[in-house]
Formats: C-alpha cells, sequence, structure tokens
C-alpha cells in the first residue's frame, strides 16, 4: 500500500532559518576574546530548532564544541555525523549510560567521586583515557560538587591512569535575572568561588578548559567568559535580559506557523469554546485555527494571545484546546480558508516573539521554544 505524502505546511508548522543561527553565532563569537571558545547549546533539540540544523548552522558560524542535556541527544548527533566535541552537560550514573557515552566520543560530566571511579573502572576495561569535565556547584544547588569537595576531587582524578580532567565548570543562577544589586552580588559570589577552585589547578592551567558563563553571563560581563562559554538562548535570537535585547545584533531563527482551516459568523451572546469562558458581544465572524496546546501553545494563553494575518493584528478568543483555537477576524474579509496565520515570528512589519508569549502566560523564553511538540514539522528556510 503506497502513502501519500503531506505537504509540511498543510495544517501547522515550525519555520527554521539556520542563517540567522549562524549570523547569531558569528556576533557572538566576535565579542570574545581571541583566546575564549564557544560552545553551543543544542540540548532540547536545539530549543526546539532542531538539533542537528542547529548543530550544522553554529559549526558553520564558528562554535568550536556542542552542549547536549542528555545522553541520546549526543549519540543523535554523532550518528547525524556531527563529528566535533560534545558535552553531556547532565549526570549520567550508571555503567552502561557512562560506557555508550565514552563509546560514542562524547564527553561525561562528573560531580561526584562515584562518577570519577566508575569512568576510572570503564577506561581500564577499554584502556582508553577518558575524558571529564568536573562541575562544581557554586550557587546553582543543582548539579556540581561542594566547592569545599573540589580539592580532593581534583586529587583523585589527577591519581587515575584512565582519567583526564579537560574541563572544569559551574553554572550561573541569577545572571538571566534583571539588571538589580541582588542578581550582581550572587553572580559575583559564584565567580569568586569558580576561582578559588581554579586556583587548585594553576599547575596545569593550559590544559584544563574552564567555563562559567551562560548567555547571560557571556553577553553581561567579559570578566565571565574565560576559556570558553556555554551559549544557548542567545544563538536563537534572543537576549536572556530582555533590557539587553535591542542591544544586540540577535536575529530570531524560529516562526510558528498555521492555517485557517473554518470560518463561521455567529450571532451576538454565543459561547465560544470550552467553558463559553468568551461570549461574544455582537455579531461575530471567527476564524478556527488547526493548531493547540498538544502542538506546543500553552493553554494559559487563552484569550491573552494575538496573530498575525495578512500583516493585521488578531485577537484569539475563547479557550485554547487541544488541537486548535479561535481567532476573532470580524469584519476583515481578506481572511480565507487556507489563509496562514503566523503564531510567533515576522508578518510584514509585525512581529510576535517568545517574550510576548512568555509575559502573558508567566513563563520563559526559554519554555516557550522548547514546548513545540513533535506534531509541528521543522520546515528550513
Amino acid at each position: 500500500m503506497l502513502l501519500a505524502k503531506t505537504n509540511p505546511r498543510h495544517r501547522a508548522w515550525v519555520e527554521i532559518n539556520p542563517d540567522a543561527i549562524e549570523e547569531n553565532t558569528k556576533f557572538i563569537k566576535s565579542i570574545l576574546s581571541k583566546n575564549c571558545s564557544l560552545m553551543a547549546v543544542v540540548k532540547a533539540d536545539g530549543y526546539g530548532h532542531g538539533a542537528t540544523t542547529v548543530s550544522k548552522a553554529v559549526l558553520k558560524g564558528g562554535a568550536e564544541n556542542l552542549g547536549v542535556a542528555t545522553l541520546q541527544e549526543g549519540i543523535d548527533l554523532r550518528r547525524d555525523g556531527i563529528e566535533c566535541p560534545i558535552l553531556v552537560l547532565g549526570n549520567l550514573i550508571n555503567h552502561d549510560d557512562l560506557t555508550a557515552c565514552i563509546d560514542s566520543d562524547l564527553i561525561p560530566t562528573l560531580s561526584t567521586y562515584e562518577q570519577a571511579a566508575l569512568c576510572q573502572k570503564i577506561g581500564k576495561e577499554i584502556n582508553k583515557q577518558v575524558k571529564i569535565h568536573l562541575k562544581i556547584d557554586t550557587g546553582m544547588t543543582r548539579l556540581g560538587c561542594e566547592v569545599e569537595a573540589a580539592e580532593e576531587l581534583i586529587k583523585y582524578i589527577d591519581s587515575q591512569s584512565n582519567l583526564s580532567l579537560a574541563g572544569i565548570y559551574s553554572h550561573l543562577a541569577l545572571a538571566d535575572c534583571s539588571l538589580n544589586e541582588r542578581s550582581a552580588k550572587v553572580t559575583a559570589e559564584q565567580k569568586k568561588k569558580f576561582d578559588r577552585v581554579l586556583k587548585l589547578i594553576t599547575n596545569r592551567r593550559n590544559g584544563v578548559c574552564k567555563h562559567l558563563a551562560n548567555s547571560a553571563g557571556t553577553l553581561k560581563d567579559s570578566e565571565l567568559h574565560y576559556d570558553m562559554v556555554r551559549v544557548g538562548l542567545a544563538l536563537y535570537g534572543y537576549s536572556p535580559i530582555m533590557q539587553f535585547q535591542k542591544n544586540f545584533a540577535l536575529r530570531s531563527a524560529l516562526a510558528v506557523k498555521a492555517r485557517v482551516t473554518l470560518i463561521r459568523d455567529v450571532p451576538v451572546g454565543t459561547g465560544v469554546s470550552y467553558g463559553h469562558n468568551y461570549i461574544t458581544s455582537a455579531p461575530s465572524r471567527l476564524a478556527v485555527v488547526a493548531i493547540g496546546y498538544a502542538d506546543g501553545v500553552p493553554r494559559a494563553l487563552s484569550g491573552q494571545l494575538s496573530v498575525l494575518i495578512n500583516g493585521k493584528f488578531f485577537s484569539q478568543v475563547g479557550s485554547i484546546t487541544m488541537d486548535q483555537l479561535v481567532i476573532d477576524i470580524t469584519n476583515s474579509f481578506d481572511v480565507e480558508v487556507g489563509s496562514i496565520v503566523t503564531l510567533l515570528g515576522s508578518d510584514g512589519e509585525k512581529t510576535i516573539t517568545p517574550y510576548d508569549w512568555s509575559e502573558a502566560s508567566r513563563s520563559i523564553p526559554w519554555e516557550i521554544l522548547c514546548g513545540f511538540k513533535y506534531r509541528l514539522p521543522r520546515v528550513v528556510i
């Protein structure tokens, strides 16, 4: 039985612009010192943009390393032919996962003595020196060893014949918060703790890659750059600090679009969608759009979302449902069944950004971008 191919733009889709990602990468590289390298963070399927597509674009733009959250993300990139160094930022805690990580030429992150001992054991089994990055908890209170435990753990790693300390890093907790005294103080305290640990490896400072800054730290303060920076959100066109967005030459690389599938005229007093939380106050013309919360449009945006059609804004009304949402197109007769609706991105001179969604839904741009589900095909433009 032959199955007909469907047009990825029939219902709803995500458009990805790799050229924008490449340009953003080049811009970030331009603000780094000559000896500071760039790790492009492509976890969560490249923040919803497609990890392999993003990886190729950032490497073309000058990134030297990639960062992923999970073992499978790294393995998938290797299978797609990505050959650069890849750091697994999440903890791998058992023999099989760490063996698969090493076999795939991925670099594991260690936080504990137990993980280090397990990597040494695996390295001895396969007669290979295992490169690792050690994570230090300087204030995130998540992954990483305590600052006080770092010296003994580094000594242990150095004493093991099958372990090689290739990198040491930490993660900033408040760098992406609004610019205020508290965030500046906490970031300064984290940098001070990190520097204290780095003094333990001064005798081989050039042999261990030191990295602390995320996107916010990279854009905010060159003192946080060290040997490498780990950049995620900025690669995709957005500053993690909204006040900085206009200060940097970043281009959005993603647009979310869908089609109108039905138009109907309804009288005053008509309830729309589940719960009838919206009732028309006048005779209205409504358009049904083929996208919903199962695709990544947060239900929390119900009644707060605006969309673009033919360069004009229209309001979404009623509850956003699993597969569909409704917009009010009263008095706009240029909208037809099949018309393209832009939910994120630009249409003419107007633009809707992840900031608009995150502010309205009390979320963050990272969550918005990572939320677009597998049902939405990625269309590279």
